[in-house]
């Protein structure tokens, strides 16, 4: 009869760790996500350069609205540097996972 609440007990105290993983695992789902999205805008921001469009407006537009807000665009020597914040429900984390993405072009002669 000591055993009867043994499963509740158990359960309770896993559960931290079940909502530890799971928020890990969403971070690096989102990780993940923003790696493919920085891609994309450093690729259209070296398209926009080559064809002498605005850089910082191609990459913008590459991106979902809620990225737009954590991207920096640098322009070097024909490569086009991407930084972006994945997000995250811990903004210094978020700082810590941000995701660099380059892509290189020359202009069209």
């Amino acid at each position: 009869m000591a055993e009867r609440g043994q499963a509740t007990v158990e359960l309770v105290a896993a559960l931290p760790a079940l909502l530890l993983a799971g928020l890990v695992a969403l971070q690096l789902l989102a990780a993940g996500y923003a790696m493919t999205l920085a891609d994309g805008a450093a690729e259209a921001g070296a398209l926009a350069l080559a064809s002498g469009g605005s850089v910082r407006d191609a990459a913008r537009e590459a991106l979902p609205g809620w990225a737009r807000d954590d991207l920096a665009v640098a322009v070097e020597r024909g490569t086009v540097s991407v930084r972006l914040r994945p997000p995250s429900a811990i903004p210094a984390l978020s700082k810590q996972l941000t995701i660099s993405s380059s892509a290189s072009a020359r202009p069209a002669k």
